[in-house]
């Protein structure tokens, strides 16, 4: 089992959309597939089909996230530096090649959000950032093609 580096919001996210999933959402699909089960045969019953497959589908999610939270390890927020690029920095980085100033902040995977600005430590940009001090150039291979990018501020 991997691994997941997080911070204290972002464990205390996971732990509270498990406990919704349990509480709330198991229960609710539990008595659409009994309503559903009430209303005769079950193999030509369209409604039981969709609730166990939504069933199945929120099983699924349950053990993903109870696997998630199982290898989570928090992050000592005091112990981060911005001497050089890592997770939980908030990093200013430009395009060399347009000039583009884009800023980001390296999270866990199970934390990114790129329209929050929050990129997971897993993309090629991330990977490409990962120990660079300011000033540092890294070339990043992205799907559309070699990308160069200058580090220009590293912050918390």
């Amino acid at each position: 089992m991997a691994v997941t580096y997080m911070t204290a919001d972002g464990y205390k996210k996971l732990v509270e959309e498990l406990n919704e999933l349990e509480r709330v959402q198991r229960p609710a699909i539990s008595k659409q597939i009994a309503e559903a089960r009430d209303k005769g045969d079950l193999s030509e019953n369209a409604e039981y089909d969709a609730a166990k497959e939504a069933q199945g589908l929120l099983e699924m999610k349950i053990s993903q996230l109870k696997e998630t939270i199982a290898s989570a390890r928090m992050i000592d927020e005091s112990k981060i530096s911005t001497d050089e690029v890592q997770i939980l920095n908030k990093v200013k980085i430009k395009n060399v090649k347009t000039g583009q100033v884009m800023s980001y902040m390296i999270v866990s995977e199970s934390e990114a959000n790129l329209k929050e600005g929050k990129l997971s430590v897993t993309t090629p940009i991330a990977k490409g950032l990962l120990g660079k001090k300011v000033g540092d150039k890294t070339e990043v291979q992205v799907p559309s093609g070699l990308m160069i990018f200058e580090v220009m501020d590293i912050s918390l």
